[in-house]
């Protein structure tokens, strides 16, 4: 089977998005939706999402890097101890990224459905 036609690891997740600009938030949001998941958020800041990771069930996370100006490493410090697969979605390059979360998968923006049906699937067949 084609790899980007392959049913995504996704369906039936529930995916936490942390990303400050509303029409990305929402982009991420439709393609998440369009591969089966259940957005969770999104979350604007980094308290944001720290009480909906508190509050609700999550089982896989895209991350933006910087929320106007905050980083994102709390709330990638917190997936990596709950064992809860993620990856960054942004503009950055990977040397932005800290030394402990570099390794992490990192999706261009603005991310593409098949472009998140390949992470996803390599990030959840990992996991």
């Amino acid at each position: 089977m084609n790899e980007d036609r392959a049913p995504c690891l996704l369906h039936g997740l529930r995916v936490l998005i942390v990303e400050d600009q509303y029409l990305i938030a929402d982009e991420m949001t439709r393609a998440v939706t369009a591969l089966g998941g259940t957005v969770v958020g999104p979350c604007p800041t980094v308290e944001a999402a720290i009480a909906v990771l508190e509050t609700e069930t999550v089982e896989f996370a895209l991350l933006d890097l910087n929320l106007r100006g905050e980083q994102v490493l709390p709330i990638a410090d917190e997936l990596s101890a709950r064992q809860i697969p993620f990856a960054f979605a942004t503009g950055y390059d990977d040397w932005v990224i800290a030394s402990r979360h570099r390794k992490r998968p990192r999706l261009e923006k603005p991310v593409s459905i098949e472009a998140l049906r390949r992470a996803a699937n390599t990030i959840l067949n990992k996991a």
